[in-house]
């Protein structure tokens, strides 16, 4: 793995170095600063180097600090030494040295950085009582530097090498080693041995402090105070150059060579300074312009050409092949910059205090590095405006007006305040937007643009014009609208003036403007781009540009790059689109991100230098770009994505790891199955970096594209994953994936060990149930003896219920059968009783009819006599005895409830309720009571009364339901 990593930097390196830019003389490049708020350790930071995955290590005031181009960590040596010295050694091993103290740094195998120490390989005779400066690694040995002595690690031992007087620094060139002598001279280190240089005592007593490899085979040697000199090999001789005054006066400190044609020295006193190999300044970066302090005390080029600057207060990284190069009005000299241009070896900037101008650079011109040196144009003061480039002429837009430059001075040419923008009609015609409306300007016979007059009838602010090719003119209101004006021939007057706002479908009439793209007038908006219809003298979206510019459709400004490219301005962001394919449009913005809310808001200012050279106007500068480097950046490819953090975050947030990407496969315990996952580019560079990651065992597919570094994921299931992640550079490199593996071990109860105690509880579960069914069934077969007794003598029991009840359900059948023939005697005796007195009754009434012989009625006396008779034996009570008894006997404990009920029924009472349980007709009751029809509804009457019936309750049924 880490040799894959080793050979993709290498291809990096060689990638970087075939496109290589050079280094501009302009401006300065961008610096970014690491302040010790953010890296969160001390202020010093006295060297540099890179390992093989692209992390970046400091050797700091409070130890040893990595930064990997987002998360920084600080390591501490075993008693807080100030580390001096690092040095990767390009397979895992970061070596440092402090004070009496040197050894490595190597990941542990558990993801976390071990510091080995290695003093104790030194002889007790020559322990170290000093501060280790210097350490390279050179194939199988490490050579370790203090002022008394050289230590060579190799072979797991340590060879010792001093000298009489003592070192200053040993330094590096190429594969030899070279090492100063105080009051000796310059030696070369040998193996173990130190080799005299003849000639070095002209370098005197100033201390060498860089030896960088040079032209034909040269040495060239930086001193603090005597300049540079070059060593051809034979003869040390002192090298005359743009930069030998700088290093003395503010003491060279340390050197890097920059790749291709370039030296940087740090010094003590004044920043850092680059020259080429024909001795030019080339830059010049200190405190004023970007460094957060002017001392430097370590240097390191990295493989993207970046500079790393070790500081007495600070780290920053000098990207000396940025695309841009920028230059800030540190002092507020000049104020507010609106407009700026490059016109005949001048720079002019256009700013809300006048005009100033300043020398530029002329490429080939060898000289010093030059700071700008900007002066107001007198006349010029007050709001600049514009700066417009006219057929060789430069005319500046003024508040008071409109102006020619020329060198520096300037001549008016209009009192029409406020010269917005000018754009060409014809060739010998210009047309301007002013405060108060529009004026054209002619070219006179010395080719001077001169004013002719300004339109008649508009008189509006107009603060951007465009003539589409119907020859109409378009003028946007500085805030409230379209005017579309038809011109007169001589361009005179306005014959038509025609106002759209919302009404015309335009988004509204606030911050709406025209420009020219590709040919044709669009209109901008906060709501996207508009294009206009001619035909039905309406304003509809342009959706097919809208689509493609994605956010950047709501661009306030849009400005003419080179060919068919165009800068989309919006809300201080900046992006380069390209309309050069027909049908398709590429857009570029993040290559421009550091722009970004730097360039004054609806006034910003692009300027075309050449065919790749921008000057763009920023709030207290301006910036120098390189479209062409910046096309050579794109080429680069990207390094892989470093795995970093491995967090528990189950409760509290705890690390796991803090190199995970050393880790072949980290076990994660279940209970702290909630993770985060932090990730890195090493990529140290200004750039828009976005991730991508896919969760193998987790996921479905890759995530969307993200900035964010890090991802948690929680409740994660046993079992191993595959972690996968890529990174993006600027929407354009795509790195290789970068697989991280992690296990999440089972929960307790699924472990191997839990797996073994199951095992062993199934054996014995076994056992447990078959001794357990054995006894169960000898209890089985018991029981069912028992219960086949139980269910024998339980058949025998219900056989002999069976029986009884047979026997009962029998003599049931008897009393029915007895209660039946009961019943029907008793009715049969009631009829008897019936008949017999109705019988009695006849009789009655037939001896009221007999005569004696002589024909006459019967004597009453007699008559009495036989009806007292007839009406004793009508009421005998004989025969309701006998009733009464049979009537007990069928109907038992009848007559005994009901005057139980109701104790005030007579026995009359009493005959009528057994006579209508019998459900006798009233007939029948009155002839057996011996009473009329009358008579028996009366009784039935009291009888209600005396039993409380209710009107609507059957008083026979109530006597059956008794």
């Amino acid at each position: 793995m880490r040799k894959n990593v080793l050979l993709a930097f290498t291809l990096l390196f060689m990638n970087i170095a075939a496109f290589a830019a050079d280094i501009k003389s302009i401006g300065v490049p961008y610096v970014q600063n690491y302040t010790k708020a953010q890296y969160q350790s001390g202020n010093q930071n006295w060297s540099v180097t890179r390992d093989e995955h692209g992390i970046m290590y400091f050797g700091n005031a409070e130890g040893l600090l990595a930064f990997d181009g987002k998360y920084w960590q600080l390591y501490h040596m075993p008693n807080g030494q100030i580390v001096r010295s690092v040095a990767a050694d390009g397979k895992g091993k970061i070596y440092a040295g402090g004070f009496g103290e040197f050894g490595y740094w190597e990941d542990n195998k558990a993801g976390f950085l071990k510091y080995h120490s290695l003093i104790g390989l030194v002889n007790a005779k020559q322990l170290l009582n000093e501060e280790i400066w210097k350490i390279y690694v050179d194939g199988n040995r490490v050579i370790f530097q203090s002022f008394g002595s050289i230590f060579i690690y190799a072979g797991g031992k340590i060879t010792v090498v001093k000298a009489p007087k003592p070192f200053l620094f040993l330094l590096k060139c190429n594969s030899r080693y070279f090492i100063e002598q105080v009051d000796e001279g310059l030696f070369e280190l040998k193996g173990s041995k130190l080799v005299f240089i003849p000639g070095s005592k002209i370098l005197g007593n100033s201390g060498v402090l860089s030896i960088l490899p040079f032209k034909n085979n040269c040495f060239l040697i930086g001193t603090a105070k005597n300049g540079l000199f070059v060593y051809n090999g034979s003869q040390i001789t002192p090298w005359a150059n743009q930069a030998n005054d700088f290093l003395k006066t503010y003491q060279l400190n340390n050197g890097v060579q920059i790749p291709g044609k370039y030296f940087a020295y740090g010094s003590i006193l004044n920043g850092v300074v680059i020259i080429d190999t024909a001795g030019n300044v080339i830059q010049h970066i200190n405190k004023s312009s970007g460094l957060q302090n002017n001392t430097v005390l370590s240097l390191y080029t990295d493989a993207e050409q970046n500079i790393w600057a070790g500081l007495d207060n600070g780290i920053d990284r000098i990207e000396v092949n940025s695309p841009l190069y920028f230059y800030f009005d540190k002092t507020g000299r000049f104020g507010t910059v609106y407009s700026s241009i490059i016109f005949n070896n001048k720079i002019y900037l256009g700013t809300n205090q006048g005009l100033f101008y300043s020398d530029w650079v002329i490429p080939g011109n060898p000289r010093l590095f030059q700071s700008f040196d900007f002066k107001l144009i007198p006349g010029s003061q007050g709001q600049v405006w514009d700066l417009s480039l006219q057929d060789g002429r430069l005319l500046c837009g003024h508040n008071d007006g409109t102006y020619q430059v020329n060198g520096n001075t300037i001549s008016k040419i209009s009192s029409i305040n406020g010269g917005w923008t000018i754009k060409k009609l014809n060739d010998y015609q210009l047309i301007q937007g002013t405060y108060t409306g529009l004026v054209i300007y002619r070219k006179d016979a010395a080719g001077n643009w001169v004013f002719d007059h300004k339109i008649a009838g508009f008189g509006e602010p107009s603060r951007y014009v465009e003539q589409d090719n119907k020859g109409q003119v378009w003028v946007s209101h500085a805030y409230k609208g379209i005017y579309k004006l038809t011109l007169s021939a001589d361009l005179k007057k306005a014959t038509s003036v025609k106002y759209y706002d919302e009404h015309q479908g335009l988004p509204g009439s606030y911050n709406v403007n025209v420009f020219n793209l590709d040919n044709r007038v669009v209109f901008s908006s906060d709501a996207g781009f508009y294009v206009y219809d001619d035909i039905a003298d309406h304003f509809e979206k342009y959706k097919q540009l809208n689509t493609k510019l994605g956010t950047f459709a709501a661009s306030g400004k849009l400005i003419p790059a080179i060919g068919k490219k165009y800068w989309f301005i919006n809300d201080g962001r900046v992006s380069l689109a390209d309309l050069s394919a027909p049908g398709k449009l590429s857009i570029d913005s993040n290559r421009f991100s550091i722009l970004s809310g730097q360039m004054v808001q609806h006034y910003e200012n692009i300027n075309l230098i050449n065919n790749s050279i921008y000057l763009i106007s920023v709030d207290d500068g301006f910036v120098i770009l390189n479209d062409e480097d910046a096309r050579l950046q794109s080429r680069i490819h990207s390094p892989k994505v470093l795995i970093r953090k491995i967090e528990n975050i189950t409760d509290l947030v705890s690390l796991m790891a803090d190199n995970g990407g050393m880790l072949d496969n980290l076990q994660v315990p279940h209970a702290e199955n909630n993770i985060r996952i932090s990730y890195t580019l090493p990529y140290y560079r200004q750039a828009k970096i976005k991730f991508q990651y896919y969760l193998e065992g987790y996921s479905r597919q890759w995530s969307e594209w993200s900035t964010q570094g890090q991802k948690d994921f929680t409740n994660l299931d046993q079992g191993t994953y595959h972690f996968k992640v890529r990174a993006k550079i600027n929407d354009e490199i795509l790195s290789d994936i970068t697989v991280f593996t992690f296990e999440v071990s089972p929960p307790w109860y699924a472990s191997k060990l839990a797996y073994v105690f199951y095992i062993i509880m199934l054996i014995l579960a076994y056992y447990a149930i078959r001794d357990y069914y054995r006894l169960k069934l000898r209890r089985h077969r018991v029981e069912l003896q028992e219960k086949l007794q139980r269910e024998k003598e339980e058949f025998l029991r219900q056989e002999a219920i069976a029986n009884e009840q047979h026997i009962i359900s029998i003599k049931n059948e008897q009393l029915q059968a007895d209660l039946a023939s009961k019943n029907r005697e008793l009715a049969n005796s009631a009829m008897n009783i019936v008949y017999k007195n109705e019988l009695l009754q006849k009789i009655s009434e037939e001896i009221n009819n007999f005569k004696d012989s002589a024909g006459k009625k019967l004597p009453e006396e007699q008559l009495k006599k036989i009806h007292k008779v007839i009406d004793e034996g009508m009421s005998d009570e004989r025969d309701w005895n006998i009733f009464e008894s049979s009537f007990n006997e069928a109907h038992e404990n009848f007559f005994k409830k009901l005057k139980q009920d109701h104790p005030d029924l007579v026995p009359n009472d009493l005959k009528l309720c057994a006579y209508l349980r019998m459900n006798m007709s009233s007939k029948e009751m009155a002839s057996l009571l011996n009473i009329s029809l009358r008579g028996v509804e009366i009784r039935r009457y009291r009888l209600r009364k005396k039993l409380n019936l209710e009107h609507d309750k059957n008083l026979v049924e109530f006597l059956i339901e008794l």
